[in-house]
């Protein structure tokens, strides 16, 4: 999917948005829990706030005069991270249902409407 114009119809739907409470269930940092800064659908990664650090060397710029070593969030698979429960605070599952006419995320365990 890298070449040309991206097709919606196709791209994967993702059940994480930004800004949602996340846990992280695989890897190095494995039980961190974070807020989603950036989806990135069609990578299937996602960018959580703490986890994930890696060390960036940049050389000196307008931003940055100095250059030198920067630590930076870096994505992590989609599937490596779960919403977090609003009643519990556990890792949950997400489902989908139709309240007033629209469409809510819940949590799978506790039922909980996801905000």
């Amino acid at each position: 999917m890298k070449s040309g114009i991206q097709n919606n119809r196709f791209s994967p739907k993702l059940k994480i948005k930004k800004n949602d409470n996340v846990v992280v269930l695989a890897g190095n940092d494995k039980g961190k829990k974070g807020r989603v800064i950036e989806v990135m659908v069609d990578e299937g990664r996602v960018l959580v706030e703490g986890v994930h650090i890696i060390s960036r060397h940049t050389k000196p710029n307008a931003a940055n005069p100095n250059g030198g070593i920067v630590k930076k969030e870096a994505p992590i698979h989609v599937s490596n991270v779960a919403l977090v429960d609003p009643k519990t605070g556990a890792a949950t599952r997400v489902g989908r249902k139709v309240e007033n006419g629209k469409i809510v995320r819940i949590a799978k365990k506790s039922g909980e409407v996801i905000k």
